[in-house]
């Protein structure tokens, strides 16, 4: 299909791109930026009048509960909604049911996923088997399927000597190793430690749990680094929520070592206080913290010390829902809220564009590396020749969030009821128009 997207605001981080241009779509890939081919002749053409033009976005961290628990969110509308908030790219945590630590399983979830034409789903392999932290999984067989990296999701190792063993075992083939830093025995509480958690009577998580697991896996990275073989270890620190976490990863990368960062829209929006009387919709994880924790987020996240936006999409059924603070399931639909909330964080503490752009794009597309191949090359941004992942966004279009409206399956969000700058009017996935609101 031919397609072109006409007289939008062309914004690509990755070229330094800020301008209105026509984009030229061909075969899946862009053929023109500015200026088509002079034989080109669309089959359709897309007004992007008063809309950006932006890569499509990458999102490193969205649960579609597939394998197992699709009374919760299956495949299809979790990718949908992906679509729906322009993300063209997704990681698939590898906490599923059961966990991905099996190649059949990956293949599985990737055909299903191929077969839907929606959004790119990029899975993370299982660190260890089943996630018990006790025994390594296959990460050689696993990497050959098609995963992008491995993890833990929520699950810490604590055992120090298998974690060491992982890096090192990483390291012999270049892999990147994601994890949420939580110390087990401190990281067993339900919301953050503090005066609140104090009023409520609910179990605190103290920033500690992070602090401490952090700084462990950041001294095991220095012992791994520079070692034989010549391959390197590369870590991503997943969904920080500390003031004392961000100022570890900013010194981890001024020293050098391989280390990237994200944080979770949750935590970068929100803190402890929003919880109100007991309202389960902020029942996450990581918990939201204080204000000085978020104000440390945000300031990482604009200064580059954090590298990427995340969703942290979660959907979690009613019934989970509706049970005490403190037994109801951690987690929020968040994927379709990606940008608008991101430009929600722009206007407030006034960034840059370009730099919203970039944590929505281009900073989690390196994160991923060159792990994706030919693809790795483009993800993330516009480029001539490159995949045609487009995100078509009207930045004047403010809406409501309705539960009700969304498009996943999940209907629990801390933002219901929020006020949001902007909307995603059309998807575009490898040149395939997978998205796009009808007028």
């Amino acid at each position: 299909m031919k397609l072109l997207i006409r007289n939008g605001r062309v914004i690509d981080p990755a070229s330094g791109t800020d301008r209105v241009a026509d984009v030229a779509i061909a075969a899946g890939r862009i053929i023109g930026i500015g200026s088509a081919p002079a034989d080109f002749a669309p089959n359709r053409v897309l007004d992007a009048s008063g809309c950006w033009v932006l890569p499509g976005l990458v999102d490193l961290c969205a649960r579609l509960r597939e394998p197992g628990g699709e009374h919760a969110g299956l495949l299809e509308s979790e990718t949908a909604a992906a679509v729906a908030g322009g993300v063209t790219s997704l990681v698939c945590p590898p906490d599923t049911d059961p966990v991905l630590d099996e190649p059949g399983l990956v293949d599985m979830l990737r055909q299903r996923a191929e077969a839907l034409h929606r959004c790119r789903v990029l899975p993370l392999g299982a660190l260890t088997r089943g996630l018990a932290g006790e025994v390594l999984a296959e990460m050689v067989q696993l990497s050959d399927r098609g995963c992008v990296g491995f993890g833990q999701a929520d699950r810490p190792i604590v055992n120090t000597q298998v974690l060491l063993r992982a890096l090192q075992y990483a390291a012999t083939f270049g892999y990147t190793v994601w994890l949420r830093p939580d110390e087990p025995w401190l990281g067993k509480g339900v919301m953050a430690s503090g005066p609140l958690a104090t009023r409520l009577g609910l179990p605190g998580v103290p920033a500690a749990a992070e602090v401490i697991a952090l700084h462990t896996v950041l001294e095991l990275l220095r012992s791994v680094v520079g070692q034989p073989p010549s391959a390197t270890v590369r870590l991503h620190i997943a969904r920080l929520s500390t003031a004392a976490g961000v100022e570890l990863v900013r010194r981890a990368k001024a020293e050098g070592l391989p280390v990237t960062a994200d944080v979770s829209i949750h935590n970068l929006m929100l803190t402890d206080t929003d919880i109100g009387y007991y309202d389960t919709r902020l029942r996450l994880q990581p918990p939201l913290r204080q204000q000085r924790d978020r104000e440390a987020l945000r300031q990482g996240l604009a200064d580059g010390t954090l590298d990427a936006l995340v969703s942290d999409h979660t959907p979690v059924s009613a019934d989970d829902k509706l049970l005490p603070f403190g037994e109801a399931t951690p987690g929020a639909t968040a994927v379709e809220l990606l940008a608008a909330v991101a430009l929600k964080w722009a206007e407030q503490d006034r960034v840059p564009l370009a730099r919203v752009v970039e944590v929505l794009t281009l900073g989690p597309a390196r994160v991923l590396g060159a792990r994706l191949g030919t693809l790795g090359a483009s993800l993330g941004r516009l480029a001539v020749g490159g995949v045609a992942d487009v995100c078509v966004l009207a930045p004047q279009d403010p809406w409501r969030v309705e539960p009700a409206a969304l498009v996943s399956q999940g209907r629990h969000t801390p933002f219901e009821g929020h006020e949001l700058p902007a909307r995603v009017r059309a998807t575009l996935v490898g040149g395939h128009l997978a998205y796009e609101v009808q007028p």
